[in-house]
């Protein structure tokens, strides 16, 4: 076991502690920091998205920002944009808050997709252009945005290119009776205690260079032949699904592109090294599949008319494709 992988370990469960019942949610963030890619979690009101990022921010030194994405945002509110200085009579450029390592991006889908647009290309290329010119991002940079499920009214959809851009798309449930008890008895000892940060400071501090350490062991995790391919035929069945069921055929409009395959053997590889492996299982690949994919399977409307989801869908081919 590395030294790097037990700081993960002490973060992965000091996160755990703190956020009760979201050990998925947990683990599945910190896949995606380790990853280099970025988050959308999508869940109801008061199920702890935004604390879970904030959470992960304080164990991390590095910089953070929020972006409460409301209906009258522009992109230069996410991107800044250059300002005339009198006293120099030139254009300066003013760095808007995507210019962090960590970025919340609070209730995306408020906004219209002019604006959620804007972070495409930080989201892709690590850059932003303003006025024909081109700002670096930090080396570390990763978006975690939300949005809630139940209110329609006031709310745009994400275009697919932009979920495409997010390397998991994480459903948040409600959590159990006896969870729920816990979150209470930790609510009330937090009000009496006053915690503060110093306890994450503490506790499970990670320095930049400590998160690209992590990363580059867990790429360097093998995948045999035989789940490699067991792999590409999970990702090729949502492009020819007709191959496996005749019924699947008209229930997908578009299947998973490259960018899922490269995600999905990503995942896999950092959730093998997360549970102590330098081997990638058939499991870990279950393990991560839906949130890799449910953003980048495409239904027909029929399917939707009959209530079918990608979840669904992808359960159905993880029965049919067969195991290495």
């Amino acid at each position: 076991m590395s030294e790097i992988r037990d700081k993960i370990i002490n973060l992965k469960e000091y996160m755990q502690r703190n956020i009760l019942g979201q050990e998925a949610l947990i683990e599945k963030l910190i896949i995606t920091l380790l990853a280099d890619g970025h988050a959308l979690l999508e869940g109801a009101p008061g199920l702890a998205k935004t604390k879970a990022i904030k959470k992960l921010s304080e164990c991390i030194d590095a910089t953070f920002n929020r972006i409460q994405f409301t209906p009258d945002l522009l992109p230069s509110d996410i991107t800044g944009s250059e300002i005339f200085v009198a006293a120099t009579g030139h254009f300066e450029f003013r760095a808007g808050p995507v210019f962090a390592n960590l970025l919340l991006a609070d209730e995306i889908n408020r906004s219209p997709a002019k604006v959620q647009a804007a972070l495409l290309e930080a989201m892709a290329e690590h850059q932003v252009s303003i006025g024909g010119k081109q700002y670096k991002l930090p080396r570390l940079f990763m978006v975690l945005a939300t949005q809630n499920p139940i209110e329609h009214e006031g709310t745009y959809n994400l275009p697919e290119a932009q979920l495409d851009r997010f390397l998991m798309y994480i459903k948040i449930g409600q959590p159990t009776t006896d969870v729920e008890r816990k979150i209470l008895h930790l609510v009330r000892g937090e009000e009496l205690q006053s915690l503060d940060n110093k306890d994450a400071e503490r506790e499970c501090a990670l320095s930049i260079k400590d998160v690209m350490t992590a990363r580059a062991e867990s790429f360097a995790v093998h995948v045999s032949d035989a789940v490699e391919e067991y792999l590409i035929q999970l990702i090729m069945a949502t492009r020819t699904p007709e191959k496996y069921d005749e019924k699947l055929k008209n229930a997908i409009s578009f299947g998973a592109s490259p960018r899922a395959t490269i995600a999905l053997d990503k995942c896999a590889k950092i959730h093998a090294w997360l549970a102590g492996r330098d081997y990638v299982t058939p499991e870990d690949i279950h393990a991560v599949v839906y949130d890799v994919l449910r953003h980048r399977i495409i239904l027909s409307f029929e399917a939707q008319a009959n209530g079918l989801t990608a979840d669904n869908v992808i359960t159905r081919l993880l029965k049919l494709v067969p195991l290495p």
